[in-house]
């Protein structure tokens, strides 16, 4: 009490000045509605300011939370469908192909280590090699799509023939719909559309139609997606369908790769040679 005497003491004009100040304001806007009414609506845009951040930032969070639950199941069915999970040791799993006529594949998770995509032949590196059961020849997909074909591998790696690859891999594939099957090739031209030749004119086509692969070869299994239809018109030159297929998986942001291995491809390639020998000694 006494220090507050001793200030008002000193400074007692000051203080006097102040206190007429404070009644002033408080005079003015009890007696002003103008004035009141300008107090209020900056009082109610700041509140509005207030609630509109709060708004958005409980927002983020909501999205946040939202896409972390679907990263968890995206997760979850992965591990499902091919029965692994990163954190574990690489294993093959057994699946049976019933509509391919019996045939037993088995798949190994992977992880992209090095990509191309603008080369005229293009190649992936993939993190699994030899002990890892990995061999040439077999193939290669992603989450969304065929991506390749092993060409060569290490005890811990293996080289990717990427189907982005001019003259050095052909597909067989197929129109989903109507099972009309070609010969799927990449013409070195656009990262995102391969073309599907062979199908005769007279298939019906939509856009949109889906491309699956037909189970025809002993690398690929019955039904694993393409792409989809994005165009296409007759070849002058072999009176055949020219498809253009836009891809499924985008190849230039691969990561997750899956290793097929056919369990009854010598059976296969052995019956394919045979054909082969009989067609060449017909010529």
């Amino acid at each position: 009490m006494g220090f507050l005497l001793r200030i008002f003491s000193k400074n007692g004009l000051f203080v006097f000045f102040i206190f007429l100040q404070i009644t002033s304001i408080v005079l003015i806007f009890n007696k002003n509605s103008m004035q009141q009414s300008w107090i209020s609506g900056q009082i109610a845009a700041f509140n509005s300011w207030v609630s509109g951040s709060i708004d958005e930032g409980a927002s983020y969070f909501k999205l946040k939370q939202i896409n972390e639950q679907l990263v968890a199941q995206n997760k979850d069915l992965m591990v499902q469908l091919y029965g692994k999970n990163k954190s574990k040791n690489p294993q093959f799993r057994k699946v049976h192909d019933t509509i391919g006529g019996g045939q037993i594949y088995t798949f190994v998770d992977g992880e992209i280590v090095f990509n191309s995509i603008n080369r005229k032949d293009n190649y992936f590196t993939i993190n699994r090699g030899k002990r890892d059961g990995v061999r040439p020849k077999m193939g290669v997909m992603a989450p969304g799509g065929i991506a390749g074909i092993v060409i060569n591998t290490t005890d811990s790696y293996s080289l990717v023939q990427s189907i982005l690859s001019l003259n050095k891999i052909k597909i067989n594939a197929a129109l989903k719909k109507s099972g009309y099957f070609g010969t799927l090739t990449w013409r070195g031209d656009d990262s995102r559309t391969m073309h599907l030749s062979d199908v005769p004119k007279y298939v019906s086509l939509q856009i949109g139609d889906t491309i699956v692969t037909d189970g025809k070869s002993a690398i690929f299994p019955q039904g694993i997606m393409v792409g989809k239809i994005s165009g296409y018109e007759v070849d002058s030159k072999t009176g055949f369908w020219d498809i253009s297929v836009e891809l499924n998986e985008k190849m230039g942001n691969l990561s997750k790769i899956y290793v097929v291995k056919n369990l009854k491809k010598a059976e296969v390639n052995k019956i394919q040679d045979t054909l082969q020998a009989t067609i060449n000694k017909e010529k």
